[in-house]
């Protein structure tokens, strides 16, 4: 029997506040039986400590990632079980000759969340300076699904039009935007809706919210 070839998912986190979707979309993409390989920038750890506690270090990232991972958008550790870690598959921001770094390298897309200003300008400039944006790049010329979840407020022109550069060259641009027609009653329901979202974009299944049925007042109304 031919082994089943392991094709990924790429989810890069960024250095811009929103660690929690991040946790989410990797939560999800695991939930479905997608395997994943990790890219988190230097930047993204200090949000992460700052965030939710969590120092992730390359040496111990599987203990740190079950950690995060079980982690709600609350802060409260034991949130969620962690299962599916031998889906993953993590590759340190600074190692450009990782398997992600080549177009030969089999991956279904990429997922930036959450995706920073710094970041979003350097996919867009094909800068490549570290392993998330040149995996970004590999992704567009490739002609992959690349989802960018830009988390900032308020955007000025030049990212806008770094944005729309993205959006031409084939990404999707989904901005961190929560939504309420959902009832959501926590900050983790606001937090799945994103993640949500960007899996939606991705084109793979998940259940992180309730989806738009058409009835006005029914959110009010779930149980």
């Amino acid at each position: 029997m031919t082994e089943r070839k392991r094709t990924p998912w790429v989810v890069g986190v960024s250095g811009a506040s929103g660690t929690p979707y991040a946790a989410s979309v990797v939560r999800g993409l695991l939930a479905t039986g997608e395997a994943v390989d990790l890219v988190v920038s230097r930047a993204s750890r200090l949000t992460l400590l700052d965030e939710t506690g969590i120092a992730f270090r390359d040496a111990h990232w599987r203990d740190d990632l079950a950690e995060w991972l079980a982690r709600g958008a609350d802060g409260k550790p034991g949130t969620f079980e962690v299962s599916g870690l031998d889906d993953v598959r993590y590759w340190a921001a600074g190692d450009l000759a990782a398997g992600p770094s080549s177009g030969s390298y089999p991956v279904k897309g990429m997922l930036i969340v959450p995706a920073s200003t710094a970041c979003v300008a350097g996919v867009a400039l094909g800068l490549s300076k570290d392993l998330l944006q040149r995996v970004a790049s590999v992704t567009l010329k490739e002609r992959r699904r690349l989802v960018v979840a830009v988390r900032e407020t308020p955007l000025n022109g030049q990212t806008l039009r770094h944005l729309m550069a993205l959006d031409e060259a084939g990404a999707v641009v989904l901005p961190a935007s929560p939504a309420f027609y959902a009832g959501a009653t926590h900050i983790q329901d606001l937090v799945d809706f994103v993640a949500g979202r960007v899996l939606d974009a991705a084109g793979v299944p998940h259940g992180l919210y309730r989806r738009w049925e058409g009835e006005l007042g029914s959110a009010r109304s779930r149980d």
